[in-house]
């Protein structure tokens, strides 16, 4: 769910390599020291894939169907260094009903509540069980949920 690479552009100096993934992207390329990568994870990530210190889902895991969800987070798991960080982000299903106001009001655009899955962020420990949970917190009025994970050292 890299959209167009945005997190890597603004932390750009920060960062010394960068993969990202998205399946709404119309082509693979590169930028900087990342390379975006047009297709569905973990299928499109190519084999020879070193693991990483650090992994982002923000805003996606209510767009991956149920039945995908776990194998997903196992192979998120399994692409982190020891000592690795995986950081989610997942909105309330409420906010499914509150989107399609702001965007008929045009405060909002872009968001595809039709993709939505009606993921419940309080599954998200659970589903990262292999991972320690570091930290946990809403924002945005208790609208999002914010996890920090971490792998074990060994």
């Amino acid at each position: 769910g890299c959209g167009d690479g945005a997190l890597f552009k603004r932390f750009a100096p920060m960062i010394a390599e960068g993969v990202g993934i998205d399946p709404a992207l119309p082509r693979s390329e590169a930028l900087g020291s990342c390379r975006l990568i047009a297709g569905p994870f973990p299928e499109a990530l190519p084999p020879d894939t070193p693991p990483f210190d650090l992994i982002t889902l923000l805003a996606v895991l209510e767009h991956i169907q149920p039945e995908a969800q776990r194998r997903l987070a196992e192979r998120c798991v399994a692409l982190l260094k020891p000592g690795g960080y995986l950081v989610a982000t997942v909105p309330s299903p409420s906010v499914d009903h509150i989107v399609p106001v702001l965007q008929r009001l045009r405060v909002m655009d872009g968001t595809a509540c039709e993709e939505h899955y009606g993921f419940e962020p309080g599954r998200t420990p659970a589903l990262f069980a292999g991972l320690t949970l570091r930290a946990a917190r809403t924002f945005e009025l208790g609208l999002n949920h914010a996890f920090v994970f971490q792998r074990p050292e060994r």
